[in-house]
């Protein structure tokens, strides 16, 4: 299995999104990350089950994990060597902010 990476930005969107949720009610943060880390292990463990996004270059394969109880998604990239998320994308936001980042990486 290929390790699980989050970008830089991800961390960044993950730990606001924590941090939003112990503010509407103490311990969603817990069962917000709970779900977040049980989406990194199934993306480790079978990426290939979640859907590839399209309007991605070809040569890439960029994925998406929906969290089962909140409106998230982790988006990842299959690269060589590992699996790299790119965002932790709420589901009502602009669905393509993180494009930029397929470049970077």
């Amino acid at each position: 299995m290929k390790p699980v990476g989050l970008s830089p930005e991800a961390v960044v969107e993950l730990t606001q999104a924590a941090s939003w949720y112990e503010t509407r009610q103490p311990g969603l943060a817990i069962r917000f990350l709970q779900e977040i880390e049980q989406a990194r292990q199934a993306i480790q463990s079978r990426p290939l089950s979640f859907p590839r996004l399209a309007n991605i270059a070809d040569d890439l394969t960029v994925r998406r994990a929906l969290l089962p109880r909140f409106p998230y998604a982790l988006v990842f990239l299959e690269l060589p060597t590992e699996i790299h998320v790119l965002a932790v994308a709420h589901a009502k936001r602009h669905p393509d902010y993180w494009l930029n980042r397929v470049q970077t990486t």
